[in-house]
């Protein structure tokens, strides 16, 4: 038993805490005694036995009920109850009536009953169990991006109890060490008080009493932490026993909301989750040059991923304090008060900081964009009408699923559907409840399959693959084979006598651009780049229109394509095919050899393709200049135009390519390629084979790894160049309707931070300009065999500060400057080379027609223009997002079927327990925990200078029977390209 001395002390800093908050009741015997039994070491015992018993009995019997139901059944404060479930991890035993069993006979009882009386909670987010998703074996993971990690399921999987009071003054803890130590200022909830330096102080003490004793079971549980009160916590207290309490505030009203937009007291924004850290979340703030943190799940106030909300910024005193640099963070403990992932001794730096963040929490949410559909696994609560689903993502909440949606068998035969996916779509979440409701919509299959797991992607990210309906269909030429009308042919340029050709992936069938080259008497050129005319098969306002604005773009797979339009369209009537008679909008210049613009002309046209060419036959004519190429090595050709007039026109836009690329490069573009995994594919089953990273060609549209030398696209340059014209075109004409496109430059704060992180490394970076930043990259990291490894990670984190391009109407953004480029340094950009696959290339070819006279007026308004421009952008992100988790589900197979797969890769970034690697071979980027890793003796991570530093040690073999060997000591530095062997 702990001391009378230290029951004393425990009893007076109780005391101390009940002075400052005001309402406690005096203290009375009884409940001293029970606060000295809880600090006992045979009460912790009991609470260790009490959990070792739940746990066993839970992974035998399944999940835990909703906690909103128990605490209604026990009269137990919610968030008391939250933070009881976070302890016991996954315990099924928990039911009501077991809990209130077991309860009404032990300390735990009535202290639980005490403290509702007191009211002093703690609001605790839920935490997603890891315990089943580990008996699924590889999973799919939403939430997490490249390295397919959330804070590590071997971490969650050691989570081991303690008592709630240990637990408490472990927050405090963390609250007392990090007070001093304050670099970014983020927010919990109004209204937070904070505890005083004396009560700190004497928790500190108590803390350092048990530290030693507890440390495993503190380093587990630290994996979870607590949120501080807020007036939706103390709304949460109020009320009987029995009585639901509110976690939420209630949003604003709509003409509140329009008033402090106006006044500039509130602030509209997307939401953005951090999909490894799920309790963070931040919307850009105004001026682009940082981002506001909303801090915990009750800031976000029910609001999802990609939400559209407004938020308010809170009083500067109900603020804390992190340190937010993502490239030097350490992997601290968070406390509920105080988060601090690093130290600063300048506390010049720590003002300068910390007056240039802001902290919000959401009060209204304009837009719900997150589709309220996500994959996961249902978990059966007995004796409850309802079952609890999990869902993959971590950044959703929970969600209680009626049992009739359930399958007939589900009640009976659970365990039958833990390895299954499901999708279910949240149709409400209450103020008052952790857990949203919602209804099952679908059974998709078994876990880590392809078509279950794409499935359940397409509709999570709420992308439509359902086949055309008839009334689509119907706005199609019926006449086919499809021949253009003569009063059409009448009305547009003839270019069917010309050498046009097209340059695509060897596998594509949707050809929608083509290009000219011809040689001039006065030795300039005639470059002409060729369109489909899609706007002329989709007519405004048309079910087919209509669809393909919903759509907005297609979809691409590594398996198959989720088309934009009908395949008759994308295949047939609108593809450039050789020897085919095609409508197209042309733009045509006459430019010298050295890449000077001396004239433009846009209009409406007719082509026949001579041939189609892929890369490597372009690359093929690049690479033998003087060759003469022979029928049987080039697709069919149309016999009017010759094979050598065919190679001397991929030549000669190849040398113009070039003069345009030195340009543009010279003028302060940027481009940072990054590695791409590609997969080969079992034509009958489509299962991988296998995977490498996609080498880009002097053709195509980026850059030749083994190269030296950097090239720019050669026929891309020419896409550019068509989009800048469509630009500046619909610009003059429709200044307050065009449709563009830009580049806001990267978040100031975290450029500076990445600079000081290169400064720090001896990497001489320059990130004044995004030409700068270009030729930076573009110098000599190096001379050995890793410098072209290192420029690729330099060049991955160089990519974390920039923005996403997006479409915008210039009726809306008024100031001209914001319309700029920043990657290309352009002042004008749109997309107009591929209105097979964008919807916006279809507008800016309505825009296009109008402005020349050879189309209809156009109807579009300048907010429906802005409507569909946002709408764009929200599926372009999304179409990014699912290919990339195309990408990762297919690489996941591939090594589950063939690995392990052993790589070198190279360190990106380090935190005291783990590092980032991007893994050469295959281009992704990975998180290794070092406590994962077998054979390591021990790590120690510390700074030098503000420079990471981790160093592993390695342990002998000790199934060898050589005598042992000395220990091996590695070194890893942020981004210091330090190589690393691993097993994939």
């Amino acid at each position: 038993m702990d001391s009378p001395r230290q029951s004393k002390k425990a009893n007076r800093n109780r005391e101390a805490k009940c002075n400052q908050n005001h309402s406690s009741t005096p203290q009375k015997d009884a409940y001293a005694r029970l606060v000295s039994q809880h600090n006992s070491s045979k009460f912790r015992l009991y609470l260790e036995q009490y959990a070792k018993e739940s746990t066993f009995q839970g992974e035998e019997n399944g999940p835990r009920a909703p906690t909103s139901a128990r605490s209604d059944r026990l009269d137990i404060p919610q968030r008391k109850m939250d933070q009881m479930f976070i302890e016991f991890s996954d315990s099924s035993d928990f039911s009501p009536s077991s809990m209130k069993s077991r309860g009404e006979e032990s300390s735990l009882y009535l202290y639980m009953e005490k403290r509702n009386s007191r009211g002093g909670q703690q609001d605790c987010d839920k935490k997603h169990s890891v315990s089943d998703r580990q008996r699924r074996g590889q999973r799919r993971d939403t939430a997490t991006s490249h390295d397919g990690d959330i804070e590590s399921g071997e971490e969650l999987s050691s989570l081991k109890l303690k008592d709630s009071k240990q637990q408490q003054k472990q927050q405090k803890k963390s609250k007392e060490r990090d007070h001093g130590s304050k670099e970014a200022v983020s927010i919990q909830s109004p209204k937070k008080i904070s505890p005083s330096g004396p009560e700190q102080e004497k928790t500190k003490k108590l803390k350092k009493k048990n530290l030693a004793k507890n440390h495993q079971e503190e380093k587990s549980s630290d994996l979870f932490t607590s949120t501080s009160s807020s007036p939706a916590d103390k709304n949460k207290n109020k009320g009987g026993r029995g009585s639901k309490k509110q976690i939420f505030e209630s949003y604003m009203t709509c003409e509140d909301v329009s008033h402090g937009l106006k006044r500039g007291q509130l602030i509209q924004g997307s939401l953005r989750i951090n999909p490894k850290k799920y309790r963070e979340a931040f919307i850009p703030s105004p001026d682009g040059d940082r981002d506001i943190f909303l801090d915990g799940i009750v800031a976000r106030n029910r609001a999802l991923n990609g939400d559209v909300v407004v938020v308010q910024i809170l009083p500067r005193d109900q603020w804390k304090v992190i340190y937010s640099n993502p490239y030097t963070k350490k992997e601290r403990d968070p406390s509920p008060d105080v988060i601090v992932e690093d130290q600063y001794s300048d506390q010049d730096e720590l003002v300068r900081r910390v007056k240039n963040i802001a902290l919000s929490a959401v009060v209204y949410i304009v837009e719900r964009k997150h589709s309220r559909a996500v994959t996961g696994f249902l978990k059966f609560l007995p004796d409850k009408p309802f079952a609890m689903f999990s869902p993959v993502d971590h950044r959703v909440p929970r969600i209680n699923i009626p049992l009739t949606d359930c399958p007939a068998d589900f009640s009976s035969r659970s365990g039958d559907y833990v390895n299954t996916l499901f999708i279910c779509r949240i149709t409400n979440w209450p103020a008052d409840s952790n857990f949203a409701e919602g209804r099952l919509a679908k059974t998709l299959g078994q876990a880590g399959e392809i078509e279950p797991e794409t499935e359940g992607i397409l509709i999570e990210y709420d992308v439509d693959f359902s086949e055309f309906s008839d009334e689509v269909l119907d706005c199609l030429p019926k006449n086919l084979p499809w021949t253009i009308p003569p009063e059409e042919m009448s009305k547009r340029r003839d270019l069917r006598k010309e050498c046009i050709f097209t340059i695509d992936p060897a596998t594509a069938r949707d050809l929608d651009d083509a290009l000219s080259c011809k040689l001039l008497p006065d030795g300039n050129f005639e470059v002409g780049v060729h369109i489909a005319d899609v706007s002329y098969f989709v007519e405004e306002g048309c079910d087919l229109d209509f669809m393909a604005s919903r759509r907005a773009t297609s979809v691409y797979l590594v398996q198959k394509v989720i088309p934009m339009l009908p395949r008759l369209l994308c295949e047939e009537l609108c593809s450039l095919n050789p020897l085919t008679d095609r409508l197209t909008f042309s733009v045509i210049w006459k430019i010298t050899p050295q890449g000077k613009i001396l004239s433009e002309w846009f209009g409406r046209s007719v082509i026949r393709s001579c041939v189609k060419l892929s890369y490597d036959h372009a690359q093929s004519m690049i690479n033998a200049p003087d060759k003469m190429f022979s029928a049987e090595e080039l697709p069919p050709v149309d016999p009017e135009h010759p094979i050598d007039e065919i190679h001397q026109a991929v030549l000669n836009l190849h040398s113009i390519a070039k003069n345009l690329r030195a340009q543009r490069f010279e003028g302060g573009a940027l481009r940072l390629d990054q590695l791409k995994l590609s997969f080969t594919l079992d034509k009958d089953t489509m299962m991988p084979q296998g995977c490498y990273v996609y080498q880009y060609r002097d053709s195509n549209k980026t850059t030749l790894i083994e190269q030296t030398y950097n090239p720019f696209e050669s026929f891309w340059k020419f896409m550019l160049l068509a989009n800048m014209a469509a630009a500046h075109q619909i610009y003059r004409s429709f200044p307050e309707q065009a449709l563009l496109r830009r580049h806001p430059p990267p978040q100031t704060k975290m450029v500076d931070e990445l600079q000081e992180l290169c400064d720090q490394m001896g990497l001489n970076v320059d990130f004044s300009s995004a030409g700068a930043l270009h030729r930076s990259l573009h110098a000599t990291l190096g001379d050995d065999e890793y410098s072209s490894a290192r420029k690729e990670v330099l060049t991955h984190m160089c990519s974390r500060p920039m923005q996403m391009a997006v479409y915008f109407c210039t009726g809306v953004i008024k100031e001209e400057h914001l319309f700029k480029h920043y990657a290309l340094n352009v002042p004008f950009y749109t997309h107009f080379t591929s209105p097979i696959r964008r919807y916006a290339d279809v507008i800016v070819h309505r825009l296009l027609a109008s402005s020349l006279g050879c189309g209809q007026h156009i109807r579009l308004s300048e907010e429906e223009v802005h409507k569909q421009a946002m709408h764009c952008n929200d599926k372009k992100t999304a179409s990014k997002r699912v290919q990339e988790l195309s990408s990762e589900l297919f690489f996941g197979v591939f090594v589950k079927e063939c690995g392990p797969l052993d790589s070198e890769a190279m360190v990106m970034g380090v935190l005291d327990q783990s590092f980032d690697v991007l893994v050469l071979r295959y281009g992704v980027q990975k998180r290794i925990y070092c406590k994962t890793l077998a054979g390591l003796d021990s790590f120690h991570h510390h700074k030098v200078g503000k420079k990471g530093e981790l160093t592993l040690v390695w342990s002998p073999d000790e199934a060898s029977q050589k005598p042992p060997l000395q220990q091996v000591r590695t070194t890893a530095t942020e981004t210091d390209g330090h190589k690393v062997f691993i097993i994939v």
